[in-house]
């Protein structure tokens, strides 16, 4: 398998069904419509059976790249089109293909308009979050990592809500503008390096007065994709205005986009940096995990209230990022990951009922459990993950960070800690109110539970947050190697650090 283009056609099989949906027509319309569904679901699922050989045939040994491509594009400048994966980017290319089908099969009735449209923009999108966690070359990862906005700015700005358009265009500036700051940068580094490999630009040594200011302007684009307090205010507005998937791919997928970033391109390339900068990073950490959870607690709109304690779950992954121990990143990206899937089947479990009572806010609802108890059920599995209950995913991305940050401030492990505990006040008291409690209202007496349909989406979400909770070390061996590997070059030029600031003292 190493030595097929594996990850050329799991990036780039979504396109084919991009090709194939324009030619599908009939006089009927609703005709039309289902097969151009058929085909995204038959394209997004080949595609997810696909990527599952990656990781079959994953080396959880080594820390080196696999199944590596690499074809010089641009000869004249050295820009080679570089695809390969480790153990930190393997799972969030399984996670794109995954989440791509499961939001394709949500769309199914919700979605009546422009179904064709809707249908390429997902298979566009699928295509460029696979593409951006392969890439190992700069221009190649801007291409794929930019591109990515053009199928979200339609997805929320089409078939979006009352305020969609709003949404999208804050949506698309705010990523907009901390990426040019990060091409710039690219710019900087190639002319520094020589290059635009990604390994050969983590393996450079850039002088620690260039880092800072790479550093800063790979933040400002990260840090908005995460997102980090204070610019994490596009997010909420997004969630709300997104069609159902449209939520699902936006905390499933794309808020990884700036942690990854920061795996990939912040510590091993600018380590020194990363260590200057780590009180900062905690600080602005903290700051999400007490603020958006206590805005969570007073949402009375389901779709905010998950998007705060998104932000809030994302602030666990950047102090376990920086907390630079093995624990505390592996922590990091098991959150990350346990994240992806229980906001998205969150994000879902409020899809359903919107579908059927065209409603978001939590008043509306009450009592559910007399009528939807399959219902109750699921939305009780996910509602507990995202709490961190022992024996689900959360629990043990949480953990890990907890532990990860305890090795390096107890004060900033225990101000983090908070969020745990208002994490279960707001996901508990938004339980309560929707689920418990007498069936009151008229318009929920004949409301009815999952179909077989919504059965088929839930059942393997459940059953992957349960597993990454009971045997989470399915998850933890493939990306073990690539962890350490990471921290020693971070650590590497944190002794040289010390051992500089040591002689300079000595000769003074």
């Amino acid at each position: 398998m190493q030595h097929v283009p594996i990850l050329s056609i799991v990036t780039f099989l979504p396109l084919v069904g991009v090709f194939l949906i324009p030619f599908i027509h009939d006089k009927s319309v609703e005709v039309e419509a289902r097969n151009a569904r058929r085909v995204a679901l038959w394209t997004s699922g080949i595609t997810f059976l696909l990527s599952l050989f990656l990781w079959l045939d994953f080396d959880n040994s080594t820390a080196a790249f696999q199944f590596e491509e690499n074809v010089v594009w641009m000869e004249s400048s050295g820009i080679a089109y570089h695809m390969g994966i480790d153990g930190i980017s393997l799972f969030f290319v399984l996670l794109s293909t995954a989440l791509s089908p499961i939001c394709i099969l949500a769309s199914w009735e919700s979605i009546k308009e422009r179904t064709k449209e809707y249908m390429i923009a997902f298979l566009v999108l699928e295509t460029m979050m696979v593409g951006t966690f392969c890439a190992l070359d700069i221009v190649v990862f801007y291409v794929f990592f930019e591109a990515v906005l053009l199928p979200m700015f339609l997805i929320i700005g089409v078939w979006g809500g009352q305020r969609r358009v709003y949404a999208a265009f804050k949506f698309f500036l705010y990523t907009l503008l901390g990426s040019v700051l990060m091409l710039l940068a690219l710019l900087a580094m190639y002319a520094e390096a020589g290059t635009t490999d990604i390994p050969a630009l983590m393996a450079y040594d850039f002088p620690m007065s260039m880092q800072t200011w790479l550093w800063l302007a790979f933040f400002a684009s990260f840090a908005v994709k995460v997102p980090m307090w204070p610019v994490h205010t596009w997010l909420p507005d997004a969630h709300v205005e997104a069609p159902t998937a449209g939520s699902v791919i936006l905390a499933g997928v794309l808020l990884k986009f700036g942690g990854y970033g920061f795996l990939r391109f912040s510590l091993p390339m600018f380590p020194e940096a990363s260590l200057y900068f780590t009180p900062f990073i905690f600080s602005l950490s903290i700051i999400a995990v007490i603020y958006t959870s206590l805005v969570a607690l007073v949402q009375q709109d389901m779709k905010k209230l998950i998007a705060y304690s998104s932000i809030a779950h994302m602030a666990f992954v950047t102090a376990g990022t920086f907390s630079m121990t093995v624990q505390g990143v592996e922590g990091a990206i098991y959150q990350m990951l346990s994240h992806g899937v229980v906001s998205a089947a969150l994000f879902l479990i409020v899809g359903v009922v919107y579908d059927r009572i065209h409603s978001r806010e939590i008043d509306v609802y009450g009592g559910l459990v007399h009528r939807m108890p399959v219902y109750a059920f699921v939305f009780m599995i996910f509602m507990l993950a995202s709490v961190g209950l022992p024996g689900t995913g959360g629990f043990v991305g949480e953990f890990l960070v907890l532990m990860g940050l305890f090795q390096v401030d107890t004060l900033v492990a225990a101000l983090v800690t908070t969020g745990v505990v208002l994490g279960a006040a707001y996901m508990l008291y938004l339980y309560r109110r929707v689920i418990f409690g007498k069936l009151t209202k008229d318009h929920l007496k004949e409301i009815l539970d999952l179909s077989p349909r919504e059965v088929f989406i839930f059942a393997p979400l459940v059953l992957v947050v349960l597993w990454m909770g009971i045997y989470p070390s399915t998850f933890l061996d493939p990306m073990h190697a690539s962890v350490e590997h990471l921290l020693s070059q971070v650590h590497v030029q944190s002794a040289q650090i010390q051992t500089s600031g040591l002689v300079a003292g000595l000769g003074q």
